[in-house]
């Protein structure tokens, strides 16, 4: 059983990264999960081992529901040659991890962080950090964003007149 599920876990993963995907944890994560269907004496995979897998103790729950994901694709691939192999139903463990509710700085706000950013006592980094603020709240870019600017990859405009600006 170990063999055949070993099997067809390496030409999942073969060929999910024929097809160009990224497969680094899944990668681990199959592995794992064969051995422990090997342990319960399982032939297949189905969904309530998939499941009882998936939420072993440590991680939280989105963690649990990738590595249910994780499964789900693999199943469905087995799906194709092994009849009895089931594929967990999406939504049996919620991935949504709520979002932060951004903040959004009054003007008065943003004008005393540049003031502030203004006091650095390198006068070169003082003028970064006005640059960046200021950047950051005319553009509503992120600060990763803003900081992987790079003049280099920008691209370049043909030569001739530039176009006014308003």
């Amino acid at each position: 059983m170990s063999g055949l599920l070993a099997r067809e876990v390496a030409d999942y993963l073969a060929v999910r990264r024929a097809l160009g995907c990224r497969m680094a944890r899944p990668e681990k994560l199959l592995p794992q999960f064969t051995a422990y269907l090997e342990q319960a004496g399982a032939a297949t995979v189905t969904a309530e081992q998939a499941l009882a897998w998936a939420v072993l103790p440590g991680g939280a729950q989105s963690w649990h529901a990738y590595r249910l994901a994780v499964v789900r694709g693999f199943a469905t691939w087995l799906r194709t040659t092994d009849p009895a192999a089931e594929i967990p139903p999406a939504g049996l463990i919620p991935a949504r991890v709520p979002r932060a509710t951004p903040y959004l700085y009054a003007d008065r706000e943003i004008t005393a962080l540049m003031m502030a950013a203004g006091s650095l006592r390198s006068p070169l980094r003082a003028a970064a950090y006005r640059t960046l603020i200021g950047l950051l709240a005319v553009t509503g870019m992120r600060v990763g964003e803003a900081i992987g600017l790079d003049r280099r990859r920008a691209p370049r405009l043909p030569p001739g007149p530039r176009p006014a600006l308003p």
